[in-house]
């Protein structure tokens, strides 16, 4: 299996057990309706770790456009190869998402709640604020790609490093994930958001596009980050791509931090 078809398998695999997890719990006659966010988080969790075991070995399991990037601006990877990842990243998401379309295929027209049907592809905020929501993806992403890379200078028995990153995303999912449901990862949304948009489900509703940029944008710049932080905290290599990536991300968040003060503004003058 080339590299290509390892992120192909490897990020079908993250969904299958991912997106699986959060239609047990989000769809009607399921038998784990409602058995809440603890489960979701270890569900999300061991995705990665069994993804991670499966396709490691063959392509270093990134999974993840954000970490594809962060890992080639840490250095540790080579960019003439981040396009491949990504492509074969959002395929193996949005067969994932298909898949398990098919599995849960008559819990759709059981369930009456477009939202929830929305919530098994694709991730949405608990409070609508652009600001917010980002930064909420950018600290997200940023710690989990931080994370992997602290998590891969140490020694650990063989075998073990995909579950203790594993535990690294059930983490984050119960710290942090509660804001805007951790997309941290471009691929893990917009591929299943994608699959809800073109399936035939039952009373789907929309895909919400207009949310769609926020957990492709804040993951990208997170993992971004996370990758030059790493070196110039950690390995004392203070890089151009450290400042420019810096630059980038402050400008940004400034910008929409403005926006949304000024919307909100604005609402507050009309009521």
């Amino acid at each position: 299996m080339t590299p290509f078809w390892g992120e192909v398998v490897g990020t079908m695999l993250l969904i299958i057990f991912g997106g699986g997890v959060c239609a047990a719990v989000n769809l009607k006659k399921s038998l784990a309706y409602q058995s809440g966010w603890i489960v979701i988080a270890f569900g999300w969790g061991f995705a990665v770790a069994i993804a991670a075991y499966a396709t490691g070995g063959i392509s270093g399991a990134h999974l993840n456009p954000a970490l594809t990037i962060g890992l080639a601006l840490e250095g540790s990877f080579p960019w003439a190869d981040v396009p491949m990842y990504i492509v074969g990243q959002m395929l193996g998401a949005l067969i994932g998402a298909t898949i398990v379309f098919l599995h849960y295929l008559p819990h759709w027209k059981a369930t009456d709640d477009p939202g929830a049907k929305l919530g098994v592809f694709s991730t949405g905020p608990a409070i609508p604020h652009t600001f917010a929501n980002v930064l909420s993806e950018v600290i997200g992403t940023f710690v989990l790609v931080l994370g992997i890379l602290a998590i891969g200078a140490n020694k650990f028995a063989d075998g073990v490093n995909p579950l203790i990153v594993g535990f690294l995303i059930v983490a984050i999912g119960l710290s942090l994930g509660g804001t805007t449901g951790y997309a941290i990862n471009p691929a893990r949304d917009l591929g299943p958001r994608i699959a809800h948009a073109i399936l035939p489900i039952p009373g789907k509703g929309p895909s919400n596009w207009k949310y769609a940029w926020v957990p492709v944008v804040g993951p990208i710049l997170g993992g971004a980050f996370g990758g030059v932080f790493y070196n110039a905290a950690f390995k004392a290599n203070v890089t151009p791509a450290f400042w420019i990536v810096s630059v980038i991300l402050i400008v940004v968040l400034l910008g929409l931090y403005v926006s949304t003060k000024n919307q909100t503004n604005a609402v507050n003058e009309s009521m």
